[in-house]
C-alpha cells in the first residue's frame, strides 16, 4: 500500500481554497490534516471542507510544524512572511510548496534555499502556469530542440484593469512589488523554464507608478483607493543572458491598452517561433515559405467517451506529491525560483536607480 502524506495548509484564504486545497483532496495519497490561520474562523472553515476526520485547527503555524504526523507543508500566506514559514517547516522536517513569489527579497530566497539543503527536505515554488496544456506541450517542443537556439524571448503579464484590491496586493511592505512581483512572477518563469536559461547577465527595468494614482477607476474588483496603492501599476524589464539571448518582461494590473494576457511567451529561435496569444501557434520557414501552425491542444472524440483531464492545478498537486513518494525533484527547483526572484528584485532596482543591474 502506496504511503499516506499528511499535509498542513498554512494560510486558509483565496488562493488555498481556489488551488491547493481542492487539487490535494482529490490525491488519494494524502490526507488534509492541519489547517492554520490566523483567523481561526478561516481554519476551521476549511478543515470543514477538505480536512481529514482527524485533522487539527491552529492560528499559529508554529503550533501546526511541531506536529511530528505533518510530512508537508503548503505555505499560502502573503509574499512576506513565506521565507519565515517556509525555512521553519523544513526545519521541522517537512516537505514545502510555497506560493509564488518565492519570497519578498532574494536575500529571503537564499535563506529557504539554503534550509533545503540543511533539512534534506523537498522545497518547491507554486508556479502553475507550468502545468496549462499549452506550457507542457511547448516544453517538449523546446527540449526536441524544435526552435533551435531560443535567443530572443518576450514574457508577457498584462491586464488592462486587473487590480486585486482585497488583501496585502497594494501593500508593498508585505508583498515587495504589484503586478511585477505578482503575474510578471509567472510569465519569467515560464520564459526561462522553456527556454532552460537561468544565467541573467544584465537587468534593465522600469516600474510605472501612474494609473494607481487615479481615484474612481474602472477595476472589475473595485475601485482602488490611491493612497493605499504603494506598489507598481506597471512594469518594463529588459533582460540580457550571459549567452546573449534576451527576455522582455511587461506586468502590468492597469494600463491602457486594449490586447491583454496574463502567463503568456513569445519565443524565437534559429529553426523556429512560437508564441501563446492566439492559443499555440509555431512559425518558421520550409522550402523557401513561411509557415504558422496553430496547435490543437483539445482532444477530438466522442464526448461522453473522454476523460476528464486534470486542470493545471491538479497536475502540479500530482507531481508534487508524486516527487515526495518517489524522492525525485521536483518540476519546480527551488534554485530555478531563486533566478526569478534575483530579476525581479533587480528590476526594481534598476528602476529605483535608472542604471542597469549587473547580476
Amino acid at each position: 500500500m502506496e504511503k499516506e502524506l499528511r499535509v498542513g495548509i498554512i494560510g486558509c484564504g483565496g488562493i488555498a481554497h481556489a488551488k491547493h486545497m481542492p487539487s490535494l483532496a482529490k490525491l488519494p495519497q494524502v490526507s488534509l490534516a492541519a489547517f492554520a490561520n490566523r483567523t481561526e474562523a478561516k481554519a476551521r472553515q476549511a478543515s470543514s471542507a477538505f480536512g481529514s476526520t482527524d485533522a487539527q485547527v491552529y492560528t499559529d503555524y508554529r503550533q501546526l510544524l511541531e506536529d511530528r504526523t505533518i510530512d508537508v507543508v503548503h505555505v499560502c500566506t502573503a509574499n512576506d512572511s513565506h521565507a519565515e514559514i517556509a525555512i521553519a517547516a523544513l526545519d521541522a522536517g517537512k516537505h514545502v510548496m510555497c506560493e509564488k513569489p518565492m519570497a519578498r527579497t532574494t536575500e529571503d530566497a537564499k535563506r529557504m534555499v539554503e534550509a533545503a539543503k540543511r533539512s534534506g527536505k523537498k522545497l518547491t515554488i507554486s508556479y502553475n502556469n507550468r502545468y496549462r496544456p499549452d506550457s507542457q506541450y511547448l516544453y517538449q517542443v523546446c527540449r526536441n530542440g524544435d526552435l533551435g537556439h531560443i535567443y530572443m524571448a518576450k514574457a508577457h503579464a498584462l491586464r488592462r484593469r486587473g487590480v486585486p484590491t482585497w488583501g496585502a496586493f497594494l501593500d508593498k511592505e508585505k508583498q515587495g512589488g504589484g503586478p511585477l512581483i505578482d503575474i510578471g512572477t509567472h510569465a519569467l518563469d515560464l520564459a526561462l523554464w522553456l527556454m532552460n536559461n537561468y544565467k541573467p547577465k544584465t537587468v534593465l527595468g522600469k516600474a510605472f507608478h501612474q494609473l494607481g494614482k487615479q481615484a474612481h477607476a474602472a477595476n472589475p474588483y473595485g475601485s482602488w483607493d490611491p493612497a493605499k496603492f504603494s506598489v507598481e501599476d506597471s512594469a518594463l524589464a529588459l533582460i540580457t543572458m550571459e549567452n546573449g539571448a534576451t527576455v522582455t518582461l511587461e506586468a502590468s494590473w492597469a494600463l491602457n491598452i486594449v490586447h491583454e494576457g496574463a502567463g503568456k511567451v513569445t519565443l524565437c529561435g534559429t529553426a523556429a517561433g512560437a508564441d501563446m496569444w492566439d492559443g499555440l501557434t509555431i512559425n518558421g520557414e520550409k522550402y523557401g515559405k513561411l509557415y504558422t501552425t496553430r496547435i490543437h491542444l483539445q482532444d477530438a472524440g466522442v464526448p461522453f467517451y473522454k476523460t476528464v483531464e486534470e486542470s493545471p492545478a491538479e497536475l502540479e498537486a500530482r507531481l508534487w506529491i508524486e516527487a515526495i513518494l518517489n524522492d525525485s525533484e521536483p518540476v519546480v527547483k527551488p534554485e530555478q525560483a531563486l533566478v526569478v526572484q534575483e530579476i525581479l528584485d533587480a528590476i526594481y532596482l534598476s528602476s529605483d536607480t535608472g542604471e542597469a543591474v549587473s547580476l
